[in-house]
């Protein structure tokens, strides 16, 4: 009985590890919002803080390579600068910034992270059968991923 206990225990501990990964998520989105770009280019010039990555795999669930192909960085680096607590370079926190970015709208558009997180995670026909997500790669991407939403802001035809 006690082994039975501990497994909920700890199903229930990961399962509100990856809850409170995804608020961070969406908090720091959130308040990225309100900087203006003299500030959000000085904090992507020092680089974000790694966990700030994680919070984006788990809020997405991308796999190890979708991740790694989104950020030009792999999973045991990050796990390293996690690890001694280093930001990482000003490229990954670009892309991590045009991400924030994104969902912002995202969010704004759909009213709901949960329904935002998922329309951001599967593919789309729009897109060419891309996951928004990952077109956030590059500028490019996320300029095709905001002209869809805001179609759908209007109530357009994405």
């Amino acid at each position: 009985m006690n082994t039975s206990t501990t497994g909920h225990r700890r199903t229930r501990h990961k399962y509100t590890s990856r809850d409170l990964m995804i608020a961070v998520f969406w908090e720091f989105c959130a308040n990225r919002y309100f900087l203006n770009d003299s500030v959000r280019l000085l904090q992507i010039k020092k680089g974000f803080p790694a966990y700030l990555f994680q919070a984006v795999r788990v809020t997405f669930d991308l796999s190890e390579r979708s991740f790694e192909t989104l950020f030009n960085v792999s999973v045991s680096t990050l796990k390293r600068r996690r690890r001694h607590q280093k930001p990482l370079d000003p490229i990954a926190s670009e892309r991590l910034d045009r991400i924030f970015a994104v969902c912002h709208l995202t969010n704004k558009v759909f009213e709901s992270r949960g329904t935002a997180a998922e329309w951001m995670s599967k593919p789309n026909k729009s897109l060419g059968t891309s996951a928004p997500i990952l077109l956030c790669e590059t500028e490019i991407g996320a300029k095709q991923v905001r002209r869809v939403l805001q179609a759908l802001e209007w109530g357009g035809a994405a």
